[in-house]
């Protein structure tokens, strides 16, 4: 069985079929670069970057990756949703991903430019509406997953989603190494997903805290806050991170004074490495990523690991 063959690599022209997170705030042109490069498929962070700054994000990535397929990350929440939407079209963006909402008005003018439209699923429901939508295939999210997370684990999402849809599908959430990717492959996937893992690649440009953070990080030091907003977000522990959990725990922060209180926090973070009021988003998978080094060497690595596995 191989791994480095399926209806993605197909799909996308990328010879690995694994993805980089389009992690706000983390994921610009130099990180994107060296995975579109290393053979991946390296994404952009839409976020709510203003729209300058994004139009010259994607223009130094091509100018880095040549021939070689990248993406966008759009947040579907995000304010400038609409002006991000246009400008990937503009620009000539090959893939589109989405989280949080659903693409569909987008999706005809995105299929008529030639655009592969890959949305982020945290349910079979959703997967099934995304299909119907015209989705090119979809990322099934367990809630292992750092930032904004849903609550079935991708073990059990991923082999739903797959027998659900006719379409390929990326299994995303608890993968850091061969063995995972080999895991989503037995359970129907055709690809995957990483974020928390790219966090120590060598070319991801966040602060030295947030790295050493992550780093160092054990299997037991991810944190969920959040879930009595409705926006539940899966952190690394730190001293900020538990004073929100406590406080939404004893009803000593309300959701809207959590809400101000994270505002920001992730900017604060990933460009201040700050402690006090930052938000290290990272995957539960944390305790597996120990060590500093290129993407391409990652991502090789990875895929030789599954394949062995696979062959035995």
């Amino acid at each position: 069985m191989t791994t480095t063959k399926t209806r993605i690599t197909e799909l996308l022209g990328i010879k690995y079929p694994i993805f980089q997170g389009g992690m706000a705030w983390i994921a610009e042109h130099t990180l994107a670069s060296a995975v579109s490069s290393a053979g991946g498929l390296g994404l952009i962070a839409g976020g709510s970057a203003p729209i300058d700054y994004l139009r010259d994000q994607i223009r130094q990535t091509k100018a880095a990756v040549g021939d070689k397929p990248f993406g966008v990350n759009i947040m579907l929440m995000s304010p400038n949703a609409e002006e991000l939407a246009k400008l990937v079209i503009e620009e000539g963006v090959p893939v589109v991903t989405t989280g949080a909402g659903n693409p569909g008005k987008y999706m005809a003018a995105w299929k008529e430019a030639g655009i592969k439209v890959i949305p982020v699923v945290p349910s079979v429901a959703l997967a099934k509406r995304m299909e119907r939508a015209g989705a090119d295939a979809v990322i099934a999210e367990g809630t292992e997953s750092g930032g904004h997370i849903g609550e079935n684990t991708t073990m059990c999402l991923v082999p739903q989603v797959v027998d659900a849809v006719e379409i390929p599908v990326i299994a995303a959430g608890g993968i850091a190494d061969g063995r995972g990717i080999a895991a989503s492959f037995m359970l129907g996937a055709e690809g995957v997903q990483l974020g928390t893992r790219f966090l120590a690649a060598e070319e991801c440009q966040i602060h030295p805290t947030y790295k050493e953070l992550v780093i160092k990080a054990k299997d037991t030091d991810s944190i969920v806050t959040g879930r009595y907003t409705g926006h539940p977000c899966r952190n690394v522990k730190t001293k900020f991170s538990k004073k929100l959990a406590s406080g939404e725990a004893n009803g000593s922060i309300t959701p809207d004074e959590f809400e101000e209180i994270t505002l920001g926090s992730l900017r604060k973070a990933v460009q201040d490495g700050n402690l006090d009021e930052g938000s290290f988003l990272c995957g539960a998978i944390a305790g597996m990523v120990t060590k500093i080094e290129p993407a391409k060497d990652m991502i090789e690595e990875m895929f030789r690991q599954a394949e062995e596995l696979l062959n035995k």
